[in-house]
């Protein structure tokens, strides 16, 4: 039973293909052609060899229908990525070269037997499927970032740039959206330290959320917009659109566009940033900061935006901080540090930090409040909630754990009580 899906799928399309109707059947005509003949298949082999009988008698009503779309693809659609992409339980896509695919599920990777029928399939199959997101991509301009209808990424790099051959990868999104709940079932969050950061959104406090790749950054910041009063006029600003914020009627959805092959027409995150304060915002969502619109984010921040929410790659809390002076000097490498971390600490409340796991879960480590710049210069946070590992009940495989509330009060709590929020100030000083 090791690659039987692949050999049928081949032979049930040579058939078909050999058929001297084929280049006239309609795509209904087609599919009819191919479910007749992966009866007229499977009853054969089942005769020729007894061997396989197990593996077919075996076979769901679902397999079926995957053996079936396998062969459309194949001749009609995408090849096996047309297949890959009709599965709802992958969340990622990564393919090395025509022979070379891995694909994520629950939190982990696979590699699969599939593969498409040749490098020059595989490269027509690229050339096809970026021409249909509207970003085509060619030897002159070999890398593209670019996203389907249903939100989900794409990253396409050709050959020679990557020397095993062209490479695709590929980060779907849930078509019902995250929320609070689903990160609580998942383990990522824990019930107290939700209702924390819901009452955080509502009072308005600036929020990064820092983590690793693939740490779950921008589903995160997709499930906290849950919270966001619906009353409320957002700009969100990305690189390619990912957020998926449904409930907000006033709703301004702004995205970059890179420079046409002369250099010219581009639109940076620097740019949207800017106009974006024209539009009158109560609140700016940046997808992912970068690079040098850093500045320009801390300075929104900072002028009457409150509530702005973003999301930046780091590996703590802290590391988050200093990547922030890093990508804010790379824009305006005249400012002095001293005036760059009073900046973050005026403008930044609260950092959250998130991880991807030993066993390929994604846990929030912390939220931190940003409470002070000691002596030296140097912001310091206030943990409010850490994880604590279970070591004895975890392995080496298996993480254990939860995020708990340390008992720090917030230093800074005026934005609870101007938007009318005490109960878990409370809380804060009773534990504290």
């Amino acid at each position: 039973m090791t690659d039987y899906f692949s050999k049928e799928v081949e032979e049930i399309r040579k058939k078909v293909r050999e058929d001297p109707s084929y280049a006239q059947m309609t795509q209904e005509q087609l599919r009819d052609r191919i479910e007749k003949m992966l009866e007229q298949r499977i009853a054969k082999v089942r005769q020729e060899d007894p061997a396989t009988t197990d593996y077919y008698s075996s076979l769901t009503f679902r397999e079926r229908h995957n053996l079936l779309n396998g062969v459309y693809e194949s001749i009609k659609g995408m090849g096996i990525l047309g297949k890959i992409m009709k599965d709802k339980s992958i969340t990622e896509i990564m393919i090395n070269g025509y022979d070379n695919i891995f694909v994520e599920r629950n939190g982990e990777l696979e590699r699969l037997q599939e593969r498409f029928e040749s490098k020059e399939q595989f490269r027509n199959i690229i050339m096809t499927f970026a021409e249909d997101a509207g970003r085509p991509v060619t030897q002159s301009d070999p890398i593209v970032d670019t996203r389907l209808e249903d939100g989900s990424r794409v990253n396409i790099v050709l050959d020679p740039i990557a020397l095993d051959g062209p490479v695709v990868t590929i980060r779907r999104f849930p078509e019902e959206g995250m929320t609070i709940q689903k990160l609580i079932q998942y383990g990522s969050l824990t019930p107290e330290a939700a209702v924390f950061l819901e009452k955080l959104v509502r009072a308005k406090y600036n929020i990064f959320i820092s983590g690793g790749t693939g740490s779950g950054k921008t589903t995160f910041l997709n499930a906290l917009s849950n919270f966001i009063p619906p009353k409320e006029r957002v700009i969100t600003i990305e690189d390619s659109a990912e957020l998926q914020i449904r409930h907000i009627p006033n709703l301004v959805r702004l995205e970059t566009k890179n420079a046409n092959s002369a250099g010219v027409g581009g639109i940076s995150m620097r740019d949207l940033i800017k106009s974006s304060l024209r539009m009158r915002p109560e609140r700016i969502v940046v997808g992912e900061v970068r690079g040098a619109e850093a500045l320009d984010m801390l300075q929104a921040m900072n002028t009457g935006h409150d509530g702005s929410i973003s999301t930046g790659h780091a590996n703590t809390a802290e590391d988050m901080i200093s990547r922030l002076e890093t990508m804010v000097l790379s824009g305006s490498p005249g400012l002095p540090l001293q005036a760059i971390r009073q900046q973050i600490y005026s403008a930044v409340d609260v950092i959250i930090h998130l991880s991807r796991m030993r066993d390929g879960t994604r846990k929030t480590m912390s939220i931190n409040e940003v409470s002070s710049i000691d002596e030296r210069g140097n912001i310091q946070l206030n943990p409010i909630f850490a994880f604590e590992e279970d070591r004895q009940k975890g392995s080496s495989r298996r993480v254990v754990g939860s995020l708990k509330r340390t008992g720090n009060p917030m230093e800074h709590s005026e934005k609870f009580y101007n938007n009318g929020i005490y109960d878990f100030l409370e809380e804060g000083k009773s534990n504290g």
